[in-house]
């Protein structure tokens, strides 16, 4: 009994999974579409510091009134819950190209990786001709390993002749009510109203909008044919971190950002961190049998800084009639 409910289970996810792929060529929507059996809840929004939220799940059957769910300590602050099980998935489990906790991705191939990088380095983690993106990385020195740990604190992303920056402000005592995401485009603030499905759209770029999926840390970057973010501001908690070793101090909980990723239009010849796992010609040389299959070559996609295009496999601005403004941040 306990293999059937696991294979329906998993039967039940994947069929999730593959309607999120096929949703991939269409433009996307203003929430992330999920099936009616599935919620999205953001525990610890109600200032009372719960981390438990209850959810009233519809049972076609009738069998049950409600039940209570509890996101994963990998996504405290918000996960999708299916009904009427009440079982709970990460955003880094859901969406394809989403990075999480120490720095996992999901290939483009489909396959999760690790890449590690270094504490206060830019790393490139998409470049194509007309889209780039380099990831901030901070973290913690753990003096029994020979790296660092790592974690995204921000973004900046290039398009056209535009910047767009998201961040994880440096926050020390952490709390979920306090809004702790810092955006700006072209080098002006963006402010979004602190509430739920609050929205900002650019009178410059059309397509161009943020939209709060929570009251505070958490929002979808979307431009319309190019590429649909998410990304949630979450901290290290000292739970993590004691049994880790982390570092968390009572200065810095760490604050980072959790991302999801979907791209639209990428060409072929598209590299970076992630970017690279979206080619047709990409072939994954990692181990991924291992427990942690790491990408390794950092060199490769380190960069000057937030915004710059130089890291050595970039291709932002390539490709011939596109004028692209130079690499130094403002």
């Amino acid at each position: 009994m306990a293999r059937a409910y696991m294979a329906v289970a998993v039967a039940l996810f994947l069929v999730v999974v593959c309607a999120a792929v096929s949703e991939a060529a269409k433009p996307p929507a203003s929430h992330p579409r999920l099936p009616p059996n599935y919620h999205m809840i953001n525990p610890g929004s109600s200032g009372l510091g719960k981390r438990d939220q209850e959810l009233s799940c519809a049972d076609t059957k009738g069998k049950k009134k409600g039940c209570m769910a509890k996101c994963d300590k990998r996504c405290p602050n918000q996960c999708i819950v299916m009904c009427p099980s009440c079982k709970t998935f990460c955003m880094c489990d859901f969406y394809p190209g989403v990075s999480c906790g120490d720095p996992r991705f999901t290939g483009g191939d489909g396959n999760n990786f690790y890449f590690h990088g270094k504490k206060d380095h830019d790393f490139c983690i998409v470049s194509d001709a007309d889209l780039h993106i380099n990831a901030h990385f901070i973290g913690k020195r753990n003096p029994t390993m020979s790296r660092d740990f790592t974690w995204i604190q921000a973004l900046g992303i290039r398009f056209a002749d535009h910047r767009l920056y998201m961040g994880a402000l440096k926050t020390a005592k952490w709390s979920s009510d306090v809004d702790r995401l810092e955006l700006a485009f072209d080098g002006a603030p963006v402010d979004v109203p602190a509430q739920l499905d609050a929205r900002w759209e650019s009178a410059a770029v059309p397509g161009l909008t943020v939209t709060r999926t929570a009251a505070t840390n958490a929002v979808r970057v979307q431009l319309a044919g190019v590429f649909d973010i998410m990304a949630n501001v979450v901290p290290i908690t000292e739970h993590d971190s004691r049994i880790h070793n982390y570092g968390v101090t009572e200065e810095d909980s760490l604050a980072h950002l959790d991302l999801g990723f979907k791209f639209y239009d990428l060409s072929d010849d598209v590299h970076g961190v992630l970017g690279q796992t979206y080619r047709s010609d990409y072939v994954n040389k990692l181990s991924v049998s291992a427990s942690m299959p790491v990408m390794g070559g950092a060199p490769s996609y380190v960069a000057s800084d937030i915004f710059s295009a130089d890291c050595a496999v970039a291709r932002f601005g390539h490709r011939a009639g596109i004028t692209m403004v130079t690499a130094r941040a403002s």
